[in-house]
C-alpha cells in the first residue's frame, strides 16, 4: 500500500509547499471602493501576478482572522495593472473585513491603516476558454455574474487595440437577479461598454439581457408605467430590464437561427438547476451533423 500511498501524498504535500509560499507575497490594496448595498471592491498588486480572464483566489485577512480562506472571483481583466474582487457583505467574515477596511467610518482612509491580505492564485474555470468561440452566451445569476466583468472587460480591451484580430464576434449576455440590489456596480460596466459600442458604430457586438426574478405587483406597474423611456429606470441602460425568467428554448432557438453552422460557447455561472436546464438546451438544440450548429456547455457553480 506504502508504494501507492508515498507518490500521490508527495505531490500532495508538494501543492501545499507551493499554496502556502504563494500566500506569504506581499500583496498591497492600492483602492478601496464602496458600492452600494454594502458591496465593497478591493483593487490590489501583487508581483509576478499574472492572470486570466474568469479566474478566482482564495484570500485571507489576518486581522479578521488567521485562519480562514475564503474563495473569490477576479473581477479585474488582464490587461489592467491591478487585481481586484467584489466582495458583498453577507456574513461575519465580510462584516469584519468591510469594518477592518474603515469602510463603516465616513473620514478618508490612509492607505498604511489599510489590513494586510494574503493571497493564494489565481485558479483557473471553464470561462477561461470565452475567446476560443466566435459566438457566445454568457449566463450569470445574481452574483454569479462576477466573472462575466472581467470577461467583458478584457473584450473591450481587446477590442480596442486589435479588433480585426479578435476571434470573438458576438456576445450574447444574460443575468438573472432576484432583486435590483446587485445592479448597481455591474450596471456601470454595462453602461461603459454600451456607450463605446455605439461610438464604434458597434452596439450589436454585445446583446444583453437582464432579468429581474423576484418581482411583486408594484415593481411591475412600475415598469409599465416608465417602459417608454429612452433609458430603463433601474439600470440606466438603453436595453430594458425584463421581468420574470427568460424562456430558454426560445432563447437557444433564437441564436440557433442566427448562427448556422456555428460553434457556440454557453458559459454559466450560477445554481445547479440552473445548470442541468442549459446543458439539456444545449444538447437538444445541437444538430447530429457535424456542419449543424452545435452548443458547447461550460459551468461553474457556487
Amino acid at each position: 500500500t506504502w508504494k501507492w500511498v508515498v507518490g500521490p501524498m508527495f505531490l500532495y504535500l508538494c501543492e501545499r509547499l507551493v499554496r502556502f509560499w504563494r500566500s506569504q507575497q506581499k500583496v498591497v490594496i492600492t483602492k478601496v471602493v464602496i458600492h452600494p448595498f454594502k458591496t465593497i471592491e478591493l483593487q490590489m498588486m501583487k508581483k509576478g501576478f499574472k492572470m486570466e480572464v474568469g479566474q478566482y483566489i482564495f484570500v485571507k485577512c489576518p486581522a479578521v482572522s488567521k485562519l480562514e480562506w475564503h474563495p473569490f472571483t477576479l473581477t479585474s481583466a488582464p490587461e489592467e495593472d491591478y487585481f481586484s474582487i467584489h466582495v458583498r457583505i453577507v456574513g461575519d467574515w465580510t462584516e469584519g473585513l468591510f469594518n477592518a477596511c474603515g469602510c463603516d467610518k465616513q473620514e478618508f482612509q490612509e492607505a498604511w491603516k489599510l489590513p494586510k491580505i494574503a493571497v493564494d492564485g489565481p485558479f483557473g474555470t471553464a470561462s477561461e476558454d470565452v475567446f476560443s468561440y466566435e459566438t457566445v452566451m454568457l449566463v450569470g445569476a445574481g452574483i454569479g455574474v462576477t466573472p462575466f466583468a472581467s470577461v467583458l472587460k478584457s473584450v473591450w480591451y481587446k477590442y480596442c487595440h486589435d479588433a480585426t484580430n479578435l476571434k470573438l464576434k458576438k456576445i450574447y449576455f444574460y443575468w438573472l437577479c432576484r432583486d435590483t440590489h446587485a445592479f448597481e456596480w455591474f450596471a456601470d460596466l454595462l453602461q461603459s461598454l454600451e456607450a463605446q459600442m455605439q461610438e464604434r458604430n458597434n452596439a450589436e457586438f454585445l446583446s444583453y439581457n437582464i432579468y429581474l426574478t423576484g418581482w411583486d405587483e408594484t415593481q411591475a406597474t412600475h415598469f409599465v408605467v416608465h417602459h417608454e423611456e429612452e433609458k430603463d429606470v433601474i439600470t440606466g441602460l438603453k436595453q430594458k430590464t425584463l421581468y420574470g425568467r427568460p424562456n430558454w428554448e426560445n432563447e437557444f432557438k433564437m441564436i440557433a437561427g442566427k448562427h448556422p453552422g456555428s460553434r457556440i460557447g454557453v458559459f454559466l455561472c450560477g445554481p445547479e438547476g440552473l445548470a442541468d436546464t442549459l446543458n439539456k438546451q444545449s444538447i437538444s438544440n445541437s444538430e447530429a451533423d457535424p456542419r449543424g450548429v452545435h452548443f458547447i456547455f461550460n459551468k461553474e457553480n457556487f
